[in-house]
C-alpha cells in the first residue's frame, strides 16, 4: 500500500510539472500563438513518454522474476487439485490493471492545459500595447448620448468589466465617446468610477476622452495611433482601416469584413471567449 501510495503522489507530481512547464513554455514564447501551443504540445509529450516508458520498464522487471519464484515454490511443495481445475495466474490481473493505470495518466497528460484570461488577451490582441475604444454598446449599456441624456445615471456592463480590467493591466487602454454636455461626460466618469476601473486597473481618467462629434472620435483614434481600435461604427472603422494595425467591429448583427484588419465579435466578451 505504501508503495502504491509513493507511486500515485509521483504521478501528480508528474502531471502538475507537465501542466506547469508547458503554461511557461507558452508565456516564453507567446508573441507566437502557433509555435508556443506547438513547443508547449512537444514538452508536455515528452514528459509523458519518458515518463511512460520509466513506469514500463519498472511494472515490466517485477513480472519476468515472479515465474521463477512460483516454479520454485510449487517444487517444494505438493498440491493436490481437482482434475477439471483450471489455474489462472494473478500476473495476468495484475498487469492488465496497472497498464490501464498507465493508459489512463497518458490520456491525463495529453488533456489540454485551459489558458488564463490574461493569456487569451495577450493573444487575441496579438501582443498590441496600445488599445483605444469607444464607450457606448462596448463598455456602457446605454447606446447613444441621446439615451444617456434621459437616464440619471451611466451602467458599465457587467459581463465585460473582466475584460476591461484585464485589458488595463497588460495595454495601454484609451476610452472615448462622443457626448452631448458635461454633465454626460460625468455620468460615464462616476460609472467607471463605481466599477472599480480607476483602481482595481490601471486605467486614469485623463485617458477618457470625450468628443462632440463622430469625426472627433476618428481623430483621437490617429492622433493616439493604437495597434487596436474597438468600435460599433462601420464607417469609422473603414475610414481607419488604412491607419490601424487591427480593429474590432462590435455588432449584434453578422456582417462582411470590411478589411482584411477588421475583425467582427456580437460583443468584446465573446471576442476573447468569456461567454
Amino acid at each position: 500500500m505504501a508503495t502504491e501510495t509513493s507511486k500515485d503522489e509521483l504521478l501528480q507530481l508528474i502531471k502538475r510539472f507537465s501542466a506547469y512547464l508547458t503554461v511557461k513554455i507558452s508565456n516564453l514564447f507567446s508573441f507566437n500563438t502557433l509555435d508556443s501551443r506547438s513547443v508547449g504540445a512537444v514538452a508536455g509529450l515528452a514528459v509523458a513518454i519518458v515518463f511512460t516508458w520509466r513506469l514500463l520498464r519498472s511494472n515490466s522487471g517485477p513480472r519476468r522474476r515472479q515465474p521463477k519464484r512460483q516454479a520454485s515454490t510449487t517444487s517444494s511443495s505438493v498440491v493436490t487439485t481437482q482434475p477439471n481445475a483450471v489455474s489462472i495466474p494473478s500476473g495476468g490481473v495484475c498487469s492488465s490493471s496497472e497498464d490501464l493505470r498507465v493508459q489512463n495518466v497518458v490520456d491525463e497528460f495529453f488533456q489540454p492545459v485551459k489558458p488564463t484570461l490574461a493569456q487569451i488577451v495577450r493573444q487575441k490582441l496579438s501582443e498590441g500595447r496600445k488599445v483605444t475604444c469607444r464607450l457606448f454598446e462596448v463598455i456602457l449599456e446605454e447606446s447613444s448620448p441621446e439615451e444617456l441624456q434621459i437616464v440619471s445615471q451611466a451602467t458599465v456592463r457587467s459581463s465585460v468589466l473582466e475584460v476591461l480590467l484585464e485589458i488595463t493591466k497588460f495595454c495601454d487602454l484609451y476610452l472615448m465617446e462622443r457626448v452631448l454636455d458635461d454633465e454626460s461626460e460625468q455620468k460615464i466618469l462616476a460609472a467607471l468610477e463605481n466599477a472599480g476601473v480607476f483602481t482595481s486597473g490601471g486605467l486614469v481618467k485623463d485617458k477618457v476622452l470625450f468628443c462632440s462629434t463622430e469625426t472627433g472620435r476618428s481623430s483621437f483614434v490617429r492622433q493616439l495611433e493604437p495597434d487596436w481600435h474597438i468600435d460599433t461604427n462601420p464607417e469609422i472603422l473603414f475610414q481607419l482601416a488604412r491607419f490601424i494595425k487591427y480593429q474590432l467591429h462590435v455588432s449584434p448583427t453578422r456582417i462582411e469584413r470590411t478589411a482584411a484588419n477588421v475583425f467582427s465579435s456580437p460583443s468584446l466578451e465573446q471576442f476573447f471567449g468569456c461567454i
